[in-house]
């Protein structure tokens, strides 16, 4: 794979080989007449996790540690739904499909250092991926951050960087280092190669299915990195022509912490008290802010919002039934019982919820 890939600004259109973000200050993404293939074979191994799906990355396999594979299982009642049971990932937690395509790019570039911010997951999930590629890394986190992931960081040697304040100011100090020169910027929200990795949840979750895809998707909602990736998925196995139009995409984000939902609703009020306990969507400024808006609109999707007191209740249930997530892992399962009491799903509408991350890391 050459490594003279076009990255394109998703406003202004400018184009770059290698550069975090376009000098207009808009997310950059991989151009899409790089991302085109024929076709991919309906028979894929999905032994072989998310490079299984290599006619449709535009990376080669350089850093595997299993990513991908995770199970969809039916889930008991009350949720009659299907889980994808992302928690089961190397590193506990759905990054680990960004963190493998996003090293492998890194990997291509000859990158030596690389930096990343985070509030937990994805620290750990860059970090695990830059060791196996034998990558130098740093990881800016909340001074805040959750002691089991930042252990899960540290063990694998990187370096970490504990800022006070907010999760923008976590991200704010990580660009002032970059922009120092310290390393390249591994970032899960800004940079397109993490997106390309979680697409691939798209794709397996068709392949899993026969190649149909169900009727809605439930997510949380934070940067967007699954949502979007998703949707990314979705709309290109449409185009290989492997399904006919993708699910409708469904968010939820935890309350004080929720500009998509208070966009769609013309910045009114949104539902629950302030959400402590979804400490991985905590993002009041999501770089891929208008993207999401408009994937939400082109699936005919939605976002809504829910308070701690409904993530602690879901978060019981499931573990009271097999299901060892984190908390943030709870605000899809409980946002589909909130989707179905509006109406917005029907009883029989087929849903998939991914479960996002370990309760281990709690």
């Amino acid at each position: 794979m050459s490594t003279e890939t076009t990255l394109r600004c998703s406003s202004c259109g400018r184009t770059y080989v290698d550069r975090w973000r376009c000098e207009c200050g808009q997310p950059l993404d991989i151009d899409a007449s790089e991302t085109e293939a024929d076709g991919i074979d309906p028979e894929v191994d999905l032994g072989a996790g998310l490079w299984a799906f290599d006619a449709l990355l535009p990376v080669d396999p350089a850093v595997r540690l299993g990513a991908g594979a995770t199970p969809l299982v039916d889930a008991p009642d009350p949720w009659n739904c299907a889980f994808e049971l992302e928690y089961v990932s190397p590193t506990g937690s759905f990054k680990d499909r960004g963190a493998s395509t996003l090293l492998a790019r890194a990997d291509q570039l000859g990158v030596e250092h690389v930096l990343e911010d985070s509030s937990g997951n994805a620290g750990a999930a860059v970090a695990t991926y830059a060791a196996r590629a034998g990558v130098d890394c740093t990881v800016y986190v909340p001074a805040s951050a959750p002691d089991p992931k930042v252990r899960a960081i540290d063990r694998t040697g990187a370096s970490i960087v504990r800022v006070e304040g907010s999760r923008q100011d976590v991200t704010d100090a990580c660009v002032e280092a970059v922009e120092r020169g310290e390393g390249w910027y591994a970032s899960h929200a800004w940079n397109p190669f993490f997106f390309e990795g979680t697409a691939t949840v798209a794709y397996e979750i068709a392949a899993q299915r026969g190649w149909s895809v169900p009727d809605a998707l439930v997510m949380p909602l934070g940067h967007g990195t699954l949502f979007l990736g998703a949707y990314r998925g979705f709309r290109r196995l449409c185009n290989v022509g492997l399904i006919e139009e993708p699910p409708r995409l469904l968010g939820v984000q935890a309350a004080g912490y929720d500009p998509i939902a208070r966009e769609l609703r013309d910045g009114g009020a949104t539902d629950g008290d302030p959400n402590d306990a979804a400490d991985g969507i905590h993002i009041r400024e999501p770089v891929r802010k208008e993207q999401i808006i408009d994937a939400i609109d082109a699936t005919g999707g939605d976002c809504i919002t829910l308070g701690s007191e409904a993530v602690e209740t879901e978060l019981d249930a499931l573990h009271r039934r097999g299901f060892y997530v984190e908390p943030t892992s709870a605000v899809a399962p409980a946002a589909l019982h909130r989707y179905r009491e509006r109406g917005v799903l029907d009883p029989e509408d087929s849903v998939v919820v991914p479960l996002t991350g370990s309760g281990l890391k709690k």
